[in-house]
């Protein structure tokens, strides 16, 4: 695990020089840098600590024309060395780097004070005391300040020591979700071939942990690579964990296929995506600005929209809606810069809200309220106004977008319904259970069930944007919440009025009851086996179904809905602490193999889990599961 510190600082000021007497590289890895004598592009280079820990670093451009390239090396660092020569004291690209720092958030730094052996004493406190005013209201104020010489060595192992300091308050400051099981992301901002090898990439790692043979899915693409090989510093390395700079070798794959802003990744959450909902950390945009986005490695002009709701106010700034000149890869929680053109020096900060925002009906539905409330600093509001905002969600998606906290609530928190494995925001829920009561008793008191389904399936697409499949299913769930209430029956294919259908008989009601009993256990007898022992007619095992008491996998085999919630937890939790086998499983539960391959196919299925060369891992549907169940 390492730390990455980028260089900022006016043209000229002794970045690279200062990073060459540090580590002894040179950052200047272009011939055209080394002629001209200024970085062009983005260098690298890392130094070795006294406690034999590494820092790494970005070296980036100075020159006003090269702010993009200073903005691809500036959107994956931890921590900034802003450099100011004594002689110049800030000038225009000192300023105009700090304001892209501030507007980033990078609250971590040190600032380099170079030069000063071409100076005298009273040269260099005069220049500390310009720089601290400069940072003061800055995200860097506060920042220590030591002046050193790239000629002399004066000053390079206070700076040593201050940057040690420096690492150990970056490590500090990651969130205790960045640990070796997180999702691994890196954006790349390099690819090349190098001969007899392949294609290679390199970038700043964030989350878990990279290991060689690691599966990673290219975004924008969506498309599986293979770490064929990962190095760091120009050697070879089994993995690396939670951050640094690191190279791959990937396979089957041309570089001309990773360009520089693309993302390798292991998490869902990292989406292609061309419109954006984001709050921007000032009002100085204006409806239909045409912009530049930097983000991460990437770099794409964005246009703010020009609808009463694509530019809302909020106590933080704004919330804006953009729409993108392409797909990038993007996340929510995702910090970028704004910055206008030759004639606009707008500079402004911002973090990414909804990277798929509301489309076609769920469009409509936005409101300036609901967009303010995406905003909020509650946690609970952020969640109401993503449910309001989109109608219907499923709950890993409203954690992305609200936080883990947001996680923690209910559905009635979130003014949501809970149907099936998604969340119905509430006033649509009660247009389609109102509809409901009223389609069967516009029948004479009887509907048929598929024919009540497709009914407020149609009615939920016209309210929100699902796709059929998912409408059926909440459809399906929301009758089953309504009968289970006693607002209507339900007899076999049919849907009723209350009082039209007595229900089984007390007789067939017990027999249920000990065809439950008999399939709550890890190793079920077969379902028909049992049917016959607890004396369980049809009728009675379709209504177990309906009710969502027994859960049947195939056609003979069947489990009590408890046991098998219990079952999915323990398969989950297995699979989150490493690809689950199905003799690990079957361990576990003390049953056989012909049980634990029907409930890994099934939860594969259900994309609970997702099968692998290694194993089972969890899969896009695993936050549903409540790991409680886990025994």
């Amino acid at each position: 695990m390492t730390v990455v510190i980028g260089t900022a600082g006016h043209i000229d000021h002794g970045k690279t020089a200062l990073l060459r007497a540090l580590t002894g590289i040179d950052a200047d890895r272009l011939p055209e840098e080394r002629r001209r004598g200024m970085t062009i592009d983005v260098g690298y280079a890392h130094l070795r600590l006294p406690d034999g820990t590494d820092l790494d670093f970005v070296d980036v451009p100075g020159h006003d024309r090269l702010i993009g390239n200073m903005l691809t090396g500036a959107g994956e660092i931890d921590a900034v060395l802003l450099v100011v020569a004594a002689d110049d004291g800030p000038r225009a690209q000192t300023i105009e780097h700090l304001g892209l720092l501030d507007a980033l958030g990078i609250d971590l730094g040190i600032v380099a004070l170079t030069k000063v052996d071409a100076v005298d004493s009273r040269r260099v406190a005069e220049v500390e005391r310009l720089i601290r005013e400069l940072l003061t209201g800055t995200s860097l104020g506060g920042s220590p300040i030591t002046p050193v010489s790239s000629i002399d060595g004066r000053g390079l192992p206070e700076l040593s020591a201050a940057l040690t300091t420096l690492r150990d308050r970056a490590l500090a400051a990651r969130p205790p979700t960045a640990g070796e099981n997180a999702p691994v992301r890196l954006a790349i901002d390099r690819s090349f071939v190098i001969k007899g090898r392949g294609t290679v990439v390199t970038g700043t790692l964030r989350g878990g942990r990279l290991a060689q043979g690691t599966q990673l899915r290219l975004v924008p693409g969506d498309r599986e690579v293979r770490a064929r090989e990962v190095q760091v510093h120009g050697g070879r390395v089994a993995s690396l964990a939670g951050g640094g700079r690191v190279a791959l070798n990937l396979a089957a794959i041309e570089a001309a296929d990773l360009p520089r802003g693309a993302v390798l990744t292991t998490d869902p959450g990292i989406q292609a995506s061309n419109a954006l909902v984001v709050v921007v950390q000032s009002d100085g945009i204006t409806p239909g600005a045409l912009l530049r986005m930097h983000l991460g490695t990437e770099q794409v002009r964005v246009r703010v929209g020009r609808g009463r709701t694509d530019l809302v106010p909020a106590p933080a700034g704004a919330v804006t809606r953009l729409r993108l000149a392409r797909p990038i890869a993007v996340a929510a929680g995702d910090h970028f810069v704004l910055r206008g053109g030759a004639s606009n020096q707008l500079v402004v900060g911002g973090v990414v809200v909804d990277p798929q925002p509301p489309v076609g009906p769920s469009r409509r539905r936005a409101t300036a309220d609901l967009l303010a409330g995406v905003a909020s600093p509650d946690p609970m509001a952020r969640a109401r106004s993503f449910v309001g905002l989109h109608g219907v969600l499923d709950r890993r998606q409203l954690v992305e977008l609200a936080g883990p906290e947001a996680g923690r609530g209910t559905p009635k928190a979130w003014a949501a319904v809970s149907a099936a494995s998604w969340l119905v925001a509430e006033p649509i829920a009660g247009l389609l259970e109102a509809d409901a009561l009223a389609a069967v008793s516009a029948r004479a008191g009887s509907l048929s069930v598929a024919e009540l389904r497709t009914r407020l399936a149609r009615l939920l697409r016209r309210l929100a944007t699902v796709d059929p499949r998912a409408a059926a299913t909440i459809a399906d769930d929301l009758v089953a919440g309504i009968v289970a209430r006693g607002d209507l029956a339900r007899n076999r294919d049919q849907v009723l009025e209350p009082g039209r259908f007595a229900g089984p008989a007390p007789a067939v009601l017990a027999a249920m009851e000990r065809l439950e009993r008999t399939l709550a256990t890890a190793g079920p007898p077969s379902l028909a086996e049992a049917v016959r022992a607890t004396g369980c007619p049809p009728a009675g095992v379709r209504a177990l179904e309906a009710a969502g008491r027994i859960v049947r996998l195939d056609a003979d085999l069947a489990y009590a809905s408890g046991t098998y919630e219990a079952l999915t937890a323990t398969a989950l939790r297995l699979a989150r602490s490493g690809a689950l086998s199905p003799a690990a499983l079957r361990d576990a539960t003390g049953t056989s193999r012909k049980f634990v391959m029907a409930i890994l196919e099934d939860l594969d299925r259900r994309g609970i889990l997702r099968r692998t060369p290694a194993g089972h891992v969890p899969g896009p549907r695993a936050g549903l599961v409540d790991l409680g169940q886990a025994e």
